[in-house]
Parts: C-alpha cells; structure tokens; sequence
C-alpha cells in the first residue's frame, strides 16, 4: 500500500491595506465634510450608508485579510474602525427614522471611549510609516475634538470636521501610495519609514 504525501502551500493574498484605508478615508471624508457645514445636515442619510456598506462591512473584511497576513496593527485597526462605522451607522439610522433619540452624553461617551483607542494606535503608529503617523496624528486630534463638541462646544466640533477632512486625505493618500507602488513595483508615492 502506498502513500500520497501532500505538500500543503500557504496561500498569499494581496495586500488589504489600501482598501482597508480606502473605505476609513471616503467614509470619513463625507461625515467630516458634514460635520465642518461643507455639506447640509441632511446628507447624513449619505453617511449612514456609507459607515454601514464601505466603511464599515468592507473595512472589516479588510481587518480580517491583515489578520491573515499576520499584521496585527492593520487587523486592529482596520476590523475596529469597521465596527465603529457600523455602531455609528446603527444609532444616526435609528435616529433618523425617530426610532431612538441618541442623548448628547451617549454621543460623548462613545467619542471618549474612540479617542481613547485611538490614543494608542497613535502610539503604535509610530513603528509603521511616516504616512500612517500623520493619517492617525490627525485622527486623534479629530477625535479629541469631536469629544469636545460632543460636550458642547459647536467651535470644537466645526474643528474636528475640518481635522476630518484632512485625515480623510492623509488615509487616501497612504492607500494611493499603496496601490501606486505596487501596480508600478517602485515609489510612486513615498509613506517614508518610521523610527522604531
């Protein structure tokens, strides 16, 4: 009797990086373009589509890809963010349709408890790229702001949508630079290493 002896080969996957940073960049931009009066209040309908479908669904499953290509920052940030969409999604649908009235101290603690996380994936994008240290610098200051126009402070939260915005184009040219180098296998766009 013979054996059949099966070389079994780790399966590669592309890199889910730029769709991860993709979907938190559009999604980010069209809520934070909203929240500086760019756009009129009643595009939130937009958003919730969005944070649901692409920012939320879509950048989780780009999470779940970097847990399979072991990247545990990308893994945490990307399926975290996703959720935080999603959670965003749920309460703005359910108060559009006056299901739920969402009170201000529930929005400022959820924006707390993200500013929080936040914090130290700021810490931990300090071994990644240049590019990424900027996209989370900005995040995090977008996040403190937010939290405290969720305290009351209209300024605060005009500010925060601004800081969005420009997060929302650092993430878009991180994900860029990451689809550049790759289509052309050189520096399209350089992210710039870190110091570790």
């Amino acid at each position: 009797m013979s054996s059949t002896v099966y070389e079994i080969k780790e399966s590669s996957i592309a890199d889910p990086g730029p769709l991860g940073l993709a979907c938190f960049a559009l999604t980010t931009f069209c809520l934070s373009m909203v929240n500086a009066g760019f756009v009129d209040k009643s595009a939130t309908i937009v958003v919730i589509a969005l944070a649901l479908i692409y920012g939320g669904a879509t950048q989780i499953l780009a999470g779940m890809w970097e847990f399979k290509k072991n990247n545990v920052f990308g893994a945490t940030a990307f399926a975290s963010y996703g959720a935080f969409w999603i959670s965003l999604g749920v309460f703005d649908l359910l108060a559009t349709l006056q299901l739920v009235t969402v009170p201000a101290q529930g929005v400022w603690l959820f924006l707390l408890a993200w500013t929080i996380f936040t914090f130290y994936m700021w810490v931990g994008s300090f071994g990644t790229n240049k590019a990424l240290l900027v996209t989370f610098t900005l995040l995090l200051i977008a996040f403190i702001l937010l939290t405290i126009g969720a305290a009351g402070s209209h300024t605060a939260h005009v500010l925060g949508g601004y800081v969005g915005i420009l997060t929302a184009l650092a993430a878009w040219y991180t994900s860029a630079a990451g689809i550049c180098n790759t289509v052309f296998g050189r520096v399209v766009l350089p992210v710039g290493p870190s110091k570790k």
